[in-house]
Order: C-alpha cells, then sequence, then structure tokens
C-alpha cells in the first residue's frame, strides 16, 4: 500500500466516524421522541483494483420491529374502543342516576310511591294530593330528561363519526404523500429515515380510528390494510365517506333512513356486526354507541314509561274513565299505542286532567281522572288503588329479561343491568390499556438504549483518533521524504 492510499483509507475512516457520531447523536437526542427509530450507519470496505481503500457508507439504517408495531397499533385500536364505549356507559349511568342520587330515576319512583300513600292516609289535604301530582310529573320529566340526554350521547357520537372520518381520510392522504417523497429520497440514494419516522407518527395518529397493519413495499413505501380486511392505502389511498346529521330523535336510524352509514370510495359499508370491516376501533365504538348501546339505552326507557302508563291506566282502576282513556300517565296527552312505544320516554306526559300546570286539578287524583264533579274527600279508594298499582309485580313488555316486576323494581333492574355493563365495559378497558401499555413499554425498550448509544460513541472516538492518528504519521512520512 503506498503513502497515498493510506492516506485515502484514514479519510475515509474520519468521515464514517463522523457519519457514526452524527448517528449517535440523533439517536440520543430522540431517545423519547414518538415514532423516531433508532438508526445506525452501514458500512462495506471499499476495493479499487482488487486493492483495499479504506471504508464505505453505504447508507443509513432505520431499526424497526415491523410485527411489534402492528401488534401495538392493535392494542391501540382495541383500547380507543373499549374507552369509548366505556365512557359512554359510564356518562349513561349517570343519566339514569344511582339509587341514593336525588334526582335518580329509583328515587322518583320511590317518592312517587311515599307521597301516594301520604295522600292515602289524609285523603283531604290538597297539599299532600298535591306533593303527589308533583311527585308523578317529576317522574314523567325524569324519563324526559333521561331520553333527551341519550339523544345528545347519540348526537355526540355522530359528530364524533365526522370528525373520526375526517382524521382518517387526511391521515391517508399524509401517508400517501410521505410514501411519495420516501421513494424518491430512497431512489436518489438519500437518507429517508426522517420522513419515515415522520409517516409513522402519522400512521399512530390514525391507528386508534381503525385497527390497521402496514404492509411493507418497494421503494421503502407501504400499504396499509385493516385488521378486517379493507384495503386502505397501496399507492392511492381509499376515501372513506359520511354524512352527518345535526339532529337525532329516538326514531332516527340507520334502518329508518334517519341516519347514515359509512361509504369508502362511494360504496356503503358494514358499520356493525360480523361483517364490519372498522370494528376494534375508535370509530366503529362510536358507530355502537350512536346506533346498539345508545339505542338500547332508549329501548329500557321506553319500556319503563310503557309500564308506568300501562300500569296507571288498567280497566277498572278509575271507574271515571271510559275505556281506552289514557290513565295517570299519558303519551304526550294522549292514549298510548303499542305500535309506537319508539321514543316513547320522551314523550310521555302526566294527565292533564290533574296537573295544575296545564289547567288541570289535583283533586283528581282522588275523585277520579274522569270525573266532573268533586266527590267525598275522605275518599282513598283512588289513592290506595294508584299505590297498589305501582307495587304490583306485572309482566314486563321489555328488554330487561327476570319476569315479573314493581315499578320500583323495573327501575332498579335497570339501573342495576346499565351498571353491570359499565363495569364489565371497564375490565375490558383496564385490560387493552394495559396490553397496549405493555407493548409500548416494549417497543421502546426495543427502541433507543442511551447506555449502548454511549457506549458505542466511546468505540467511534478511538476510531476517530486512531483513524486522525494515521493521517499524522502519513503527514511525518512525506514530511521526512521532502526532507531528503
Amino acid at each position: 500500500m503506498s503513502i497515498t492510499s493510506a492516506l485515502n483509507s484514514a479519510l475515509t475512516g474520519l468521515t464514517a466516524t463522523s457519519r457514526q457520531a452524527e448517528a449517535v447523536s440523533n439517536n440520543v437526542a430522540n431517545a423519547t421522541t414518538l415514532g423516531y427509530a433508532r438508526r445506525s450507519v452501514s458500512l462495506s470496505a471499499l476495493n479499487l483494483g482488487g486493492s483495499g481503500q479504506g471504508v464505505r457508507v453505504v447508507g443509513i439504517t432505520r431499526h424497526a420491529d415491523l410485527y411489534l408495531i402492528n401488534d401495538r397499533r392493535g392494542a391501540q385500536a382495541a383500547a380507543g374502543d373499549s374507552a369509548t364505549k366505556a365512557g359512554f356507559l359510564n356518562r349513561l349511568e349517570t343519566i339514569l342516576g344511582t339509587t341514593e342520587s336525588p334526582g335518580s330515576l329509583v328515587s322518583r319512583v320511590s317518592t312517587l310511591d311515599t307521597t301516594l300513600l301520604e295522600a292515602a292516609s289524609h285523603p283531604e289535604s290538597e297539599a299532600r294530593l298535591a306533593a303527589a301530582v308533583s311527585a308523578a310529573r317529576s317522574l314523567a320529566t325524569g324519563l324526559n330528561q333521561a331520553s333527551d340526554a341519550i339523544q345528545a350521547e347519540r348526537l355526540k357520537a355522530e359528530k364524533g363519526i365526522a370528525s373520526a372520518v375526517e382524521s382518517l381520510n387526511s391521515g391517508l392522504r399524509q401517508v400517501q404523500e410521505l410514501n411519495r417523497m420516501i421513494a424518491s429520497h430512497s431512489g436518489s440514494g438519500r437518507d429517508a429515515s426522517a420522513l419515515m419516522d415522520q409517516r409513522q407518527q402519522v400512521i399512530d395518529s390514525i391507528a386508534s380510528i381503525i385497527p390497521l397493519k402496514e404492509m411493507p413495499r418497494d421503494g421503502n413505501q407501504i400499504a396499509l390494510i385493516s385488521a378486517g380486511g379493507a384495503l386502505l392505502l397501496d399507492g392511492n389511498p381509499v376515501s372513506f365517506g359520511f354524512t352527518e346529521v345535526h339532529t337525532i330523535v329516538p326514531e332516527m336510524t340507520q334502518a329508518s333512513g334517519g341516519l347514515y352509514g359509512l361509504t369508502i370510495n362511494g360504496k356503503p359499508m358494514a358499520t356493525t356486526g360480523s361483517s364490519s370491516m372498522i370494528l376494534g376501533g375508535e370509530l366503529g365504538a362510536l358507530f355502537a354507541v350512536r346506533d346498539e348501546l345508545a339505542v338500547e339505552g332508549q329501548s329500557v326507557l321506553d319500556a319503563l314509561a310503557r309500564d308506568m302508563i300501562e300500569r296507571f291506566s288498567a280497566a277498572g282502576l278509575d271507574p271515571t274513565l271510559p275505556a281506552g282513556a289514557p290513565g295517570l300517565f299519558t303519551d304526550g296527552g294522549l292514549a298510548f299505542d303499542p305500535a309506537d312505544e319508539v321514543g316513547l320516554a320522551s314523550r310521555i306526559a302526566l294527565n292533564f286532567a290533574t296537573d295544575p300546570l296545564k289547567g288541570g286539578e289535583v283533586t283528581r287524583l282522588r275523585d277520579g281522572l274522569g270525573a266532573l264533579t268533586p266527590g267525598p274527600v275522605g275518599n282513598s279508594t283512588l289513592l290506595n288503588s294508584l299505590s297498589s298499582a305501582l307495587n304490583t309485580n306485572r309482566a314486563i313488555a321489555s328488554p330487561i329479561p327476570g319476569g315479573t316486576r314493581s315499578l320500583a323494581g323495573l327501575a332498579a333492574a335497570i339501573l342495576s343491568r346499565t351498571s353491570s355493563q359499565r363495569v364489565t365495559q371497564e375490565t375490558e378497558q383496564s385490560y387493552t390499556a394495559a396490553r397496549y401499555t405493555a407493548l409500548s413499554d416494549i417497543e421502546a425498550a426495543s427502541g433507543v438504549n442511551t447506555d449502548e448509544e454511549l457506549q458505542s460513541l466511546l468505540v467511534i472516538e478511538k476510531n476517530y483518533a486512531a483513524n486522525a492518528r494515521v493521517i499524522q504519521v502519513v503527514d511525518e512520512m512525506i514530511k521526512t521524504l521532502l526532507g531528503l
């Protein structure tokens, strides 16, 4: 090897170790940066005419475990799904109220029972009659408010779906553009690692919306496929479509045409059930809240409202009422039609005949809702019958299983059922959150290890000093030759 070759080899060594120091510096600086993958410099021997001429920098290698990343993204989507559902069920339980809260449905039923008994003990007291009428109105109003709150939750989910679809489409377009830039950089021999980090961050941002897997393609490009098998991006991204509505009432569903589902490139796709390709993330959970969980919550409220109306309008309960006339509770002032149960909780109202706020008289709670003239002030027969009707066990035409129940028992069963669902979903949320955290920790542990990077830096420093020493020796040799 000539002196010139030795000098060239040392210079390539300085270049290689400088690049290695740069890579280590970036690794340490980004040790806690989300989406950053550790870099290393790939080197190979430089040969010229069969003779060694130093070292050549092949490129920068980005170390990322795609299988681990895909697993972590799946856990991220599952955590988003369970958190969304658990959040709704927790709010639904709050809407219904606990047994201890004064405004809960259970406590309102209890208050009505108590005030009816008190009025029956002193039927001549208009104050006690007014208290019973107020309790009945409060119970109907409580159902109205709970129904409105559930529809507000459905509308909240509707807005969440629209926002998620917008974020999903925007993220897929960003990944497409980053794919193009990465392919351009890779094709021209430039380092595309920073762009690949950015692409990973974008994919991570949409991974909680819909569970997806990343598939490698040529030129460091990638394709994205949902866990359900829908192709999201392979060259060009798909376009998700959704039409948002701004008002939701109980009767509105996808089946009725009042609400819209999801489309991919203009084609409808299932949003619920085993055939759906978006289940397992926030988007699927939002559709579940809007179309399943909240609808189910509304249905049990409607069943409670129906039971209230039918209990207090049973044949023979109030002799002053003609057959088919509404009893203490009405469907918006009218008789209830069993074929029109959907949304009943939002329409149930106290019979106007006994509601002083609607021009009625509280004494009709004692004398009869259809009474044309006042009856004996000491007659508690109807009040006792109303109290008995409230506490009678009867078959429930509702989604709540368990045979016959009193009105208080039905209200308690609804609350218990909701609480049980909430606890089950929160348990699932804890599991999915723990799995996501564990996989994130494993991914972080397999990333940049600052201790190892600093150890590498010590080796790089020695290599740099060695190559610099070679240059110094060659310089002295050349000076010796020139001095001859």
